[in-house]
């Protein structure tokens, strides 16, 4: 006998019916929950894609202005340096240029000083050579030298001003 030829309808139609209308009574009933579940789902999942996004953009605007108050902060920081280097410098110049006027100043007071101080000791040379001069010729006048009574004549004279000096 051929098993297929034994084969009951009646369960096989009861059950496709029963498929069926436990496909209509679940689509009645729990379809919709089940797609409004998972709606409800994938709205939540882009929901939180979405302020993923935002909060990524977010992320990046400030990075981006981070970056950019800090090449700002760096190119202030450089104009900064270069302003105290060049300000170092010019108070070095002028600290330099200072020096050197008062040395000049100094210089020229010293040379200054120097002249006087000589133009005062030709002065005093002068009138002692003159003084010297009159009173050695004071001494001769008064006496007729030899060479040996001029001689000490000289001598006595000068050991007499240095003694009144």
């Amino acid at each position: 006998m051929n098993p297929l030829a034994d084969i009951n309808v009646g369960p096989i139609l009861w059950t496709i019916i029963n498929f069926f209308l436990l496909l209509i009574l679940l689509r009645m009933i729990a379809w919709k929950p089940i797609l409004n579940a998972l709606k409800t789902r994938q709205d939540t999942i882009n929901d939180a894609l979405n302020r993923a996004e935002s909060a990524k953009q977010e992320a990046d605007r400030v990075l981006a202005e981070n970056q950019k108050a800090l090449r700002q902060a760096e190119a202030d920081s450089q104009k900064v340096l270069k302003e105290t280097r060049e300000y170092a410098q010019r108070i070095q110049s002028d600290a330099m240029a200072k020096a050197q006027e008062d040395t000049k100043k100094l210089m020229e007071q010293a040379h200054q000083e120097i002249n006087l101080s000589k133009q005062q000791a030709l002065n005093e040379l002068r009138t002692e050579v003159a003084s010297l001069a009159i009173g050695a010729a004071e001494k001769i006048l008064d006496e007729s030298l030899d060479a040996d009574r001029h001689k000490r004549l000289v001598d006595d004279y000068l050991k007499q001003t240095a003694n009144q000096n």
